[in-house]
This record gives structure tokens, sequence and C-alpha cells, in this order.
């Protein structure tokens, strides 16, 4: 269980919430992120708090299946290179906040502006992944792709459909959370950063 422990916990928890969430709106109601009623601290929870609530079985399921199988990885390299996994637990939360913040200063003001699930978390977690290894293949919708290839893709993507913005989904946290999620790793494992500069001119597929 070593290097999965904290993984398999963050699911668990996220699904069982988000299962109490699903079967009680006042309880959704309270976790989620609301810009428009973040007036006092006593609301700011809502930045960690709605990344534990999901729209529904889809969205929970897609978030969790990516957390359990690149968040075990993911573990696994922080045990490697020597650092506590509660810092990989501290990555996915942060994550979760930092993510929220540009939707929350965008949409202080829309009342009917609402967000919740894992993505910016997730997000991070995948793009530390990219750092400790940029050309191990992940699949994309059977498609497969070298990690730094659908990275610099991602970002593409959610930047421009953040721009769009015709979209209930919040690809702000999804950008955002990736570059967190890279930068972290690297302030807590500079030390790979001289690896991961080499490796991404060794290009390969």
């Amino acid at each position: 269980m070593e290097g999965i422990a904290f993984t398999i916990a963050l699911v668990l928890i996220t699904v069982l919430v988000s299962i109490a969430a699903f079967n009680d709106q006042r309880l959704t109601n309270k976790l989620i992120l609301w810009p428009a009623v973040m007036k006092q601290p006593s609301e700011y929870y809502r930045f960690l708090s709605s990344g534990f609530i999901h729209a529904d079985w889809v969205h929970l399921g897609f978030n969790m299946f990516t957390l359990f199988f690149i968040g075990k990885v993911v573990e696994q390299y922080f045990v490697a290179y020597g650092l506590t996994p509660w810092l990989f637990v501290l990555m996915y939360l942060v994550g979760i906040i930092a993510a929220s913040m540009p939707s929350y200063f965008k949409n202080q003001h829309n009342h009917y502006y609402r967000s919740l699930g894992a993505s910016g978390g997730v997000a991070a977690v995948l793009f530390s992944l990219v750092y400790f290894a940029p050309w191990e293949s992940i699949y994309i919708y059977f498609i497969k792709l070298p990690n730094i290839v659908f990275a610099v893709l991602y970002l593409i993507y959610s930047a421009y459909m953040s721009k769009k913005g015709d979209s209930n989904i919040n690809h702000d946290a999804h950008f955002w959370g990736a570059v967190f999620g890279f930068l972290f790793t690297l302030i807590v494992e500079p030390s790979h950063g001289r690896v991961f500069l080499y490796e991404i001119q060794q290009i390969r597929f």
C-alpha cells in the first residue's frame, strides 16, 4: 500500500461526500463554490469543499477514475524522491483552492454562477506526472499520447474554451490547477528540474 494509500483515501472521501450531496441539495448548496455569497471569510471554506462534490455520477466517475490511476503513480514518485506523501495531499487540496480562485474573482457579482468538482486538484496531480515523466504515455479516448504532448494540448484547449466562455465546464479550474501542480512539484523537488529539461529535448513517441 506504500505510495497509494493517500490516493485511495482522497478518492474514498470524495466519493462518500459526493454521494451524500447527490441526495441532499442543502448540503450541495452549503459546499459548492458560490462566489456571490462568499462575502465573508466564514464562507471561504467553499474554495476547498467544492472539490469534494460533483454534478452527477459521470462527473464523479471521470474525476475519481483519473485521480486513482494517475494519483497512485504520482504518489509513488513523491515517495521515490524522498518526499512525504503528505506533500502529495497538500498539492491536491491546494490545487483545488488555487484552481477556484480565477472563477471566484470573475464571478463575484454573478449570483447564478456556481462551480463544483475535483477537476482543479486532479489537473494538479496530472501535471505533476508530466513533470516527473514527460514522455510516458497517457491514453485519451483510446488515443496514446506522450504526457508532455497532452499537457501542451490540454493547456491550449483549456485556455481557448475559457476565453470562448460558452460551456458549463470550468476550464479556468483545469488550466490553473494544471499550472499549479507543475509548479508545486518543481518547488518541492527542484533537483528533477534539470532531468525534466533534458528529457523534453529527447523527443520520442
